[in-house]
Parts: C-alpha cells; sequence; structure tokens
C-alpha cells in the first residue's frame, strides 16, 4: 500500500492503483502522459461494479481533510447527468460528498472532513452506477490545503509523499530493450531473443498482444510468410490470433499464450504493467529508459546497448527527441468496439441522458451483435493530448446507440437485449511517424518501387479511415462512425517488400522502430498498420539487433554494411535460435516448412498429397478465369471458374518420366451454378478421351477428386487435361490435377 505520512502535518496519499483489491474497477493505463498517472475505473457497462478496497495506517488520531482525485468525465461536453458518480468509503461509512460529480478536468474534489482514530483504517471506492466513474488517488490529511495538480508539481509530489527512493532500480546489461508489448513488439523481443540477445520487453498493460488482446479484440490481419523472405511471419505464426469475427472473444485472443511463450524464452525478461515515461541520452544515443510499475508506482532505470519503440505513438522516440511527422488533417481515430446478445427474459438498461443523443437512424445497426471497427471518433483530434477525451466520446457513443435499442425507437424490437462487452481500452489508428532514412510513400507501394533492403511484404490495401457522412450530420465536429476507402493497387500474394531503412531512426543512432510508428507517410500508413505486418516488422528488426549486438554497430550499418549477413538470417525458421549471438545457430525439428513467395498454401497442401499435383496457378489458361477461395476444401492457394460457352480453356500439362499404369483425377468445387456437362479431355501420347463431368455434383474422391480414368502411360509421354467450357450448362471449374501411378 503506496501511503506516506509527514512531518508536523499527517498526509496519506493512497494511489488507486495500489489497492490491493481492485474489485470490479479496471486499471486504466492509457493515459498516463496527461493525466499523471494510471487510474481506477468502474466500467460496469450499466451496472455498478464492486468495491475496490485498501487499508491504511493512520499514525496520528485527529480531524482529516479528504480529497478525491477524479473528474466527472461528460462535463466537457456539457452533458446532463453525472455518470460517473461514486462514494468513498471510510471504515465502512460513506463519505457525505459523492465523487466524479463536478469538474470537467482532473482535479481534487474535495470530501470533507472525518475524524479517525490512530490504527488501521479501511478505505472503498463505491461505484454508484457503473457508467465509467474514476479515480486517480486518495488524500487524507490534516492540512487544509489542497494537494498540487499542475503536472510536474503532481508528480513530485506524490514522489515525495510515497518516499519512493531517490534511485531507480537498474536492471542493465541488455542487447535490446523493447517497449510496447504488441505484435510488433514480441516479434522484435522474441526474434532478438532467439537470435542470441539478451532483451528486455516492457508492456505498460498486464497482457501482451496490444490491439490483438483481450482488452481490445481486433482480429489479426495482414498476409504473412511470403515475398522474398517467406520465413519472416514464422515467429507472428506462433502468437496471433485467429478469431473469427472482429471483435472477437476473449479466449480467442489467448493472452495466456502469449505470456508463455514470450516466459519460455531464456533470453527474454518480461515487464508488465511497466510504463516508460523518461529516456536518458548519451548524445544521440539512448542510454537508459526509465519506467514505473503502473500498480506500486516502483521505479526501474532500464540501461541497454539498442532500443525498439513498439508503442505505437512513437512514444520512445519522441521522448528521445527524434524527428518525427504526424498528418495535420486526414488522421484516422480511435475505436472502441462492443458487443451485445440477447437473453430469455427481459433486462432493463439504464436511461443515458449523458451520451450521445441518438435514434436508430443516427448508427449503424450492430448486425451479428457487433460494434466494430467502424465505431472509430477523433479524426483530427489530438491523439496524444486528448486520447483520453477520444476514448470518453467513442462512450458515449456505444452507450448512447444501446440506450436507442433499449429505452428509445429500438425498444420494442431489443427486450431482452444486454450489453457483453465494450472496450474501455482504445484502439488507436494513426499519431507519430518516426522517421527512418527511407520515408515510405503511397507512390513507392502502387508503383512498386524496389528498395535493395525491402523485406517485410504488406498485403493489406492502402486502408484509410474518415467520417462517415450519412452518420455525421448530427456530430459534425466529431463524427463517431467511419468508413473505409482502399486503394487495393497491392499484390496481395507475394506483398509489397517494406524496406528496412523504414525501421531504424535516422537521427537516434540506436534507435529501431516496429509497428505503426515507422518512417512512412500517412497514405502509406493505410497499409502497413496492421497487426500480423506489424508483427514482421518486429522479427526483422530482433534479426537485425542481433547482427548489430554481434558487431558492436548501429542499426544504420546493417544496411550499409551487413546487408548480405542480414539476408541470411532473414532466410533462417523463425524457429531458429542460439545460445548467444556469438554461438552457432540451431534450427529445431518442429520448424516451419518453408512457404513459397505466396505464401502457405491457403487450401489444401499439396505436397502431402499422393502422387503428382497439377495446380491451377500453372495451368494454361485461355479466356477469361476467375479465381475464388470462397467454397472450402480446394488445393493450393484457389480455384478457378470460367462462364458457359465462354471460349475458356484451361490447360494442365506433364511429362512422364516412366512406364506405368495411371490413374489421372480433376478437382473441382462443386456448386449449383457449375456446368452438369462440363468438357474434360484427356491425351496421353497421341490418343485422346473426352468425357463431360456433373460439377454440381459432389465428386467421389478424397478432396474433391473425380476420376478421370486410368491410362497405359509411356516414358516420355506427355499428359495433357483440358477444361472446356462449351454446352457446359454453367461455370466451368477447375482446381488441379492429380496422377497417380498405381501398382
Amino acid at each position: 500500500m503506496l501511503v506516506s505520512a509527514r512531518a508536523h502535518a499527517e498526509t496519506v496519499l493512497v494511489e488507486a492503483e495500489s489497492f490491493p483489491k481492485h474489485g470490479g474497477w479496471s486499471l486504466d493505463t492509457q493515459f498516463i502522459n496527461t493525466v499523471g498517472s494510471p487510474y481506477l475505473l468502474a466500467h460496469g457497462l450499466g451496472q455498478p461494479v464492486a468495491d475496490a478496497e485498501a487499508t491504511v495506517q493512520i499514525r496520528t488520531p485527529g480531524k482529516y481533510h479528504v480529497y478525491v482525485r477524479t473528474k466527472d468525465w461528460v462535463a466537457r461536453w456539457q452533458a446532463p447527468g453525472q455518470p460517473g458518480k461514486f462514494q468513498v468509503l471510510i471504515n465502512g461509512k460513506p463519505l457525505a460528498e459523492a465523487f466524479g460529480t463536478v469538474g470537467a478536468e482532473w482535479h481534487w474534489q474535495p470530501g470533507g472532513e472525518i475524524d479517525l482514530p490512530a490504527g488501521p483504517a479501511t478505505l472503498a471506492l463505491h461505484d454508484l452506477t457503473g457508467f465509467d466513474g474514476r479515480c486517480d488517488a486518495i488524500v487524507l490529511t490534516t492540512e487544509s490545503t489542497v494537494p498540487p495538480n499542475e503536472h510536474s508539481l503532481l508528480t513530485q509530489w506524490r514522489r515525495s509523499q510515497l518516499n519512493l527512493p531517490a534511485e531507480p532500480v537498474v536492471k542493465s546489461d541488455y542487447d535490446l530493450v523493447v517497449v510496447g508489448g504488441g505484435y510488433s513488439g514480441m516479434g522484435a523481443a522474441l526474434a532478438a531473443a532467439r537470435m542470441g540477445c539478451k532483451v528486455a520487453l516492457i508492456q505498460d498493460r498486464p497482457v501482451l498482444g496490444g490491439n490483438g488482446s483481450s482488452e481490445v479484440r481486433v482480429w489479426s490481419m495482414g498476409l504473412i510468410r511470403r515475398g522474398k523472405y517467406p520465413r519472416i511471419g514464422e515467429i507472428v505464426e506462433e502468437f496471433c490470433d485467429h478469431a473469427t469475427l472482429s471483435p472477437g472473444t476473449a479466449q480467442e485472443f489467448e493472452d495466456e499464450k502469449k505470456e508463455k511463450l514470450v516466459r519460455d524464452e531464456k533470453n527474454i525478461d518480461l515487464f508488465l504493467n511497466t510504463h516508460a515515461y523518461k529516456v536518458e541520452m548519451d548524445g544521440n544515443r539512448i542510454a537508459a529508459i526509465d519506467t514505473f510499475d503502473t500498480r506500486t508506482s516502483a521505479q526501474t532505470k532500464f540501461k541497454g546497448k539498442l532500443f525498439c519503440d513498439a508503442t505505437g505513438h512513437g512514444t520512445i522516440g519522441a521522448l528521445a527527441n527524434a524527428d518525427f511527422d504526424m498528418a495535420e488533417k486526414g488522421r484516422m481515430g480511435m475505436s472502441n468496439m462492443w458487443t451485445w446478445d440477447e437473453g430469455q427474459q427481459p433486462v432493463s438498461f439504464p436511461e443515458t441522458p449523458w451520451a450521445l443523443d441518438l435514434n436508430m437512424k443516427d448508427f449503424p445497426y450492430p448486425v451479428k451483435h457487433h460494434g466494430e471497427w467502424f465505431w472509430e471518433s477523433g479524426f483530427d483530434k489530438d491523439p496524444l493530448g486528448d486520447a483520453e477525451g477520444i476514448r470518453d466520446w467513442n462512450l458515449r457513443a456505444v452507450f448512447g446507440a444501446f440506450n436507442a435499442m433499449k429505452n428509445r425507437d429500438g425498444a420494442p424490437k431489443h427486450p431482452t437485449a444486454f450489453l457483453t462487452w465494450v472496450a474501455y481500452i482504445g484502439g488507436p489508428r494513426e499519431s507519430r511517424q518516426l522517421l527512418g532514412d527511407v520515408i515510405l510513400t503511397q507512390d513507392d507501394i502502387v508503383g512498386k518501387r524496389e528498395f535493395p533492403d525491402g523485406c517485410v511484404p504488406s498485403t493489406w490495401s492502402i486502408d484509410l479511415h474518415y467520417p462517415k457522412k450519412q452518420f455525421a450530420e448530427k456530430f459534425p465536429d466529431n463524427p463517431f462512425i467511419s468508413i473505409a476507402e482502399h486503394d487495393r493497387r497491392i499484390d496481395r500474394d507475394y506483398g509489397y517488400p517494406v524496406p528496412y531503412r523504414c525501421f531504424y531512426s535516422k537521427n537516434i543512432s540506436n534507435l529501431f522502430m516496429a509497428g505503426r510508428c515507422i518512417s512512412v507517410t500517412h497514405e502509406a500508413l493505410g497499409t502497413v498498420r496492421v497487426m500480423k505486418t506489424c508483427g514482421m516488422m518486429g522479427e526483422v528488426v530482433g534479426k537485425a539487433a542481433s547482427l548489430c549486438t554481434l558487431y558492436g554497430c548501429e542499426p544504420r550499418d546493417i544496411y550499409e554494411r551487413y546487408w548480405p549477413e542480414m539476408d541470411k538470417l532473414l532466410l533462417l525458421p523463425g524457429k531458429a535460435h542460439r545460445a548467444t549471438v556469438q554461438a552457432p545457430i540451431e534450427i529445431p525439428s518442429d520448424a516451419l516448412p518453408l512457404a513459397g513467395p505466396h505464401g502457405p498454401p491457403s487450401g489444401i497442401d499439396p505436397s502431402k498429397l499422393e502422387g503428382v499435383i497439377i495446380d491451377n496457378r500453372i495451368a494454361k489458361l485461355s479466356g477469361k478465369w476467375t479465381a475464388g477461395t470462397g467454397l472450402p476444401g480446394y488445393i493450393n492457394y484457389d480455384y478457378i471458374y470460367a462462364g458457359e460457352n465462354s471460349g475458356s480453356t484451361a490447360t494442365f500439362e506433364w511429362q512422364s518420366a516412366d512406364t506405368a499404369k495411371m490413374e489421372i483425377r480433376l478437382a473441382y468445387q462443386p456448386h449449383e451454378n457449375r456446368g452438369k456437362t462440363v468438357p474434360v479431355s484427356i491425351t496421353v501420347g497421341d490418343k485422346t478421351t473426352e468425357r463431360t463431368i456433373d460439377m454440381q455434383a459432389k465428386p467421389a474422391l478424397e478432396n474433391n477428386f473425380v476420376s478421370l480414368g486410368e491410362y497405359a502411360v509411356k516414358k516420355g509421354d506427355k499428359v495433357v487435361v483440358t477444361v472446356g467450357t462449351k454446352g457446359a450448362g454453367g461455370n466451368a471449374h477447375a482446381d488441379a490435377v492429380q496422377i497417380i501411378t498405381l501398382k
């Protein structure tokens, strides 16, 4: 328990985050840079949460003034009602004052006076609404002076009152210090550790994954394991989610699996609930990062040779005075997704006069019981200095929408509806871009400009978000529903290779960056910002850090002097490892098979099938064929189909190296729009056989193959299978040809 008692006057400072029992209150660490501290949040979705509880020691009996640092979180909008109302109980009795009821800014709200005897005193935060009341700290003091509230003075006062040591605990000898435990930070830490670096991974939340954790629940997008270096992404494959919707369920994000994967690496020291707030410089190099525990305020200094900013906001780079840019106009916002469900019995939902004033026409209906990514606001608002305000506006939008569903014009259709989850941790998309030796642009990407250090395949479209006009009229100054505009001129199979020189700072010599804060323009951010792509950036940074450690050099030197060595590391399996950077590299038996330049098969892997497989991607095509993946069970990456009498043909060719009896098979996906008389010709040597296939019928053989017959094939014979469209009676379909030698 963090308390203090000072000479002459008795003052007891109790940080809310240090309460041993948080009850139903949540620890919110998102806005430390502006609030000055973590705080507890009563995020109960309209149901008051269980009390947070603590015990303090009162040294001197007497009359104590009570101050509670809090705010009325809707007051800045002059909204009616006080949704963040809560009580403070001392020794089981509530103070007369209700808190969270006044003040648009964080301040010390007076709570009156109370007589306290010497000895233990119990404190409790008692939520009254379930609608996001918040408490930073409680002060009991015999002085009548209000505690300081100005940021710098408050920080110094806290340290003094809490009797924190003058010097932090020092942790040193790290090869790489990674700040940020999302996909990019995890990728960097795991890759560096497996290549022999001693790594500190610092994360200010209790879980890893960032936007891809159970706290935010954005499913992981971006294709991996492809392009010039198809081994990149194998580490991401180990920890990425496989959520079926976004937002997914908490269980789908497997927070425990992520943490175990990191903790199992002997070369990684993991520090959860740790906030980095200051850097110590040595010229143009970062020498150390100062942090504190978001629950206990304990201070730790991390010293290292190399640092990686994986914070998303470019926080470490900004603290180090790294060059950065931030788009002035057109910036994307922050999302707070949500889910709801329907029960068997009618349930009520409190009226929310303080929320956005919404009726059903004012927002997109949350289909599948999901409020998705487009519940987004904060466009061109301050994503750093007013992130809390952006998050709170999103909460007002969500609760206002659900109020419309329950208490307004949607009520007749939603009597049993109830909220199941609303993210209080926001999912931001854009803020600082730290500048590297290359600043990647949209023209570079769509023009397929080749960089010699291109390495991370970006496969997402250039996806930029803007307010959706349909829902912007009521709140034009701060719309809360977005629309995505896509530039789809991206090679989704191979990916655009993002250059390594986007992953280190141009002016802070030992600073890497990975994730959405890398060196790209606003437009280019639209493709690189998705999580699996960010994770691959981390993998590249981790491997570069191992070479920097091995050669005693800086990140820039990897491109200028050691790229051939980097090239070799990028071709290694993700599970390759060595104990130190000098040790030999070992490849474990469970390393993933090497994927091709177009990635691992999204369908059935042809290498696991019997005989020879001739895929549609190497067939000779004439006319118009359309690729598809919508029907499951296809071979390799996709299947193709063409319309009846379109003149289109797909020809599969193979030359035999043996003389044997062979069965020739054709794979297709049955569907009601397929033809019943699809013409197929089979030529073996100089003999041709004509067949028609009913492609509405399910193929008789495993993996959607149908037999085209058994044939005597001589060594050197050319086998040709042609799928046509003349008289097909519907679409002709072609997936793969299989040739099996019969015994």
